[in-house]
């Protein structure tokens, strides 16, 4: 599932690619996604210009004239903007139209979604936790906010009601660089480690940004080229393999329905 990262990525490619462009055609080839895609998007959204794009937390806002494109690339969406005359791709749901080049939506598993809004307000995105890397997520924010949680430490800061983005490969990372056990209960962890955890947290997710995302099966960037994070990877997807700290090895296990990749020696 594309991350916070692989999701800037997206908007930042959108940005230089996309801004000050009128929309002169929308086409929706299947309106089923996650939820249904409104037919009445194309009259929303036709003849106006995209002013400009931001992110929360996993969506991202096309800003238009008068309102907003609301996009969540779900398990394996991905927007790429190609010239006009570009052969369709199968699983080409949504495309929006512009004088030389499209936008197009693809997303295999239909998981995505879609939607048109007056304002920057939805249910999916009003009930959403601090931004990662902005000031909000101060360095005192986790203890604060994890002293009734006895959840473990991983689920909780994969809570988007707590702090929106940190999904699973950037959390079994940030905890990693911390020395934090995964299995950890969050409300035992001091004030100290977890402004430890907040660095990086902040200092994983950047460096991800600027890299371009994490190269996954399903994620590509909006010139279709993937990202190169994964080959940074300390303990994400390593099972067995050597600790580049200590020379043990990386464990798997399972923790609220996820793979958690840690290493034993490490994270006590």
């Amino acid at each position: 599932m594309p991350e916070l990262p692989e999701v800037e990525t997206t908007k930042n490619g959108l940005v230089k690619l996309l801004t000050n462009k009128r929309i002169t055609r929308v086409e929706i080839r299947n309106p089923n996604l996650r939820w249904r895609i409104e037919d009445s998007i194309k009259l929303n959204l036709n003849n106006q210009t995209i002013r400009s794009f931001s992110r929360r937390g996993k969506y991202i806002f096309l800003n238009l004239d008068k309102g907003h494109l609301m996009i969540h690339l779900g398990m394996s969406g991905k927007i790429n903007v190609v010239d006009i005359n570009e052969p369709l791709k199968k699983h080409d749901h949504f495309l929006l139209f512009f004088e030389k080049i499209v936008m197009r939506f693809n997303d295999p598993r239909r998981f995505g979604s879609i939607f048109y809004l007056d304002s920057l307000s939805h249910e999916l995105i009003d009930h959403l936790g601090v931004e990662p890397l902005e000031y909000s997520f101060h360095k005192n924010y986790l203890f604060e906010n994890s002293r009734n949680k006895s959840q473990n430490v991983k689920a909780f800061i994969m809570d988007s009601k707590v702090v929106v983005g940190v999904g699973n490969i950037y959390a079994c990372e940030s905890l990693f660089k911390t020395g934090i056990n995964p299995k950890t209960q969050a409300n035992k962890i001091s004030k100290k480690r977890y402004i430890f955890l907040t660095e990086n947290i902040k200092k994983v997710l950047t460096k991800a940004i600027k890299a371009g995302g994490t190269t996954l099966q399903d994620f590509a960037k909006v010139d279709g080229k993937p990202g190169y994070f994964s080959q940074e990877l300390s303990v994400y997807g390593r099972e067995n393999e050597k600790c580049y700290t200590c020379n043990g090895k990386i464990k798997r296990i399972v923790q609220n329905q996820r793979s958690t990749f840690y290493c034993p020696k490490c994270q006590k």
